[in-house]
């Protein structure tokens, strides 16, 4: 499990192919009804969506810090436990990339809101039409499901600032 997750984090052809195949398995569950032909192309272009934002993002970060795909790979994760680099030029790149990532999340941040109300808004519309509609166990799932998703992205958020500021308070030059 390990050596899958270390592939997923460094290459992107991974990433696409788990994606394509989560998004082919859940259109064939929306439509059913649809040639297989439609499936693989509505999963191919969600695929194109998911790896080009991916690939965007991931640029932007190794410009940030100075660095390759695997050494950003390494630099997260030393992010995430928490590791303290000792090489010096390590631990600028790691300022570098801390700085882009906080910089990003606070950027970002002032939209949340409105994100979350837009959400919410759509779950309370979906739950509305399907009580005028007479069935409420789909719409009921749906916004369960969208409050989890809310929550668990503030959560992940709050987590990530944490970490971040954490490393950034460690890497500050004495």
């Amino acid at each position: 499990m390990l050596s899958l997750k270390r592939l997923l984090e460094r290459s992107l052809t991974a990433q696409a192919a788990l994606v394509f195949l989560l998004g082919l398995g859940i259109t064939v569950l929306i439509r059913r009804d649809e040639h297989p032909v439609v499936w693989v192309f509505q999963s191919a272009l969600y695929t194109g969506v998911a790896i080009t934002v991916v690939a965007v993002q991931r640029r932007r970060a190794t410009r940030a810090a100075g660095t390759d795909a695997s050494g950003l790979a390494d630099l997260n994760r030393k992010i995430r436990r928490q590791e303290v680099p000792r090489d010096p030029g390590e631990q600028s790149a790691m300022r570098r990339l801390v700085a882009e990532q906080l910089g990003q999340m606070e950027r970002t941040g002032k939209w949340l809101p409105y994100w979350l109300g837009a959400m919410g808004l759509v779950a309370v519309g979906i739950f509305v039409l399907g009580a005028i509609g007479g069935s409420l166990v789909f719409p009921l799932l749906f916004a369960v499901g969208v409050v989890a998703l809310c929550a668990w992205v503030l959560w992940m958020r709050r987590r990530s600032m944490d970490r971040l500021r954490w490393m950034r308070q460690a890497l500050r030059p004495e």
